[in-house]
């Protein structure tokens, strides 16, 4: 199909498809980031059912190393932050390529009007917004 394409249309396609990437590159880091944050909410709040004087060990590389209530709360409760800012940051960047996307795939479908190019490179179901 690509052959037949206008070299114009050929370069947006091209755009269009590292958009396409970059979107899913973004997308799993998101989740990655969620699921940090998920995990160490759980774990402060774990933390709220450990009597302060007990004994607690932190994971340290391969080590397990001793730490106090206080540190392991203050650490904890500074990765839940760092964390949000992230998964707040990566969703704005979603939007933003998402929406870069769906200008691109506009410009596209115009420039190719009457050639019969309806559908886009993967249909909608393969657009950036896809599996989430």
């Amino acid at each position: 199909m690509q052959g037949n394409l206008p070299p114009e249309a050929q370069e947006k396609l091209e755009e269009l498809q590292d958009l396409q990437e970059k979107a899913q590159q973004v997308a799993t880091q998101k989740q990655q980031a969620e699921t940090q944050l998920q995990e160490s909410e759980t774990a402060l709040e774990e933390l709220d059912d450990i009597d302060e004087d007990s004994t607690m060990y932190r994971s340290v590389g391969e080590l397990l190393v001793q730490t106090s209530y206080d540190d392991a709360e203050e650490d904890l409760e500074e990765k839940v932050e760092n964390l949000e800012l992230r998964v707040e940051t990566l969703t704005k960047q979603e939007e933003r390529v998402q929406e870069q996307f769906e200008e691109l795939q506009t410009e596209l479908q115009n420039m190719l009007g009457g050639m019969g190019g309806g559908g886009g490179p993967g249909g909608p179901a393969g657009g950036p917004g896809a599996g989430d």
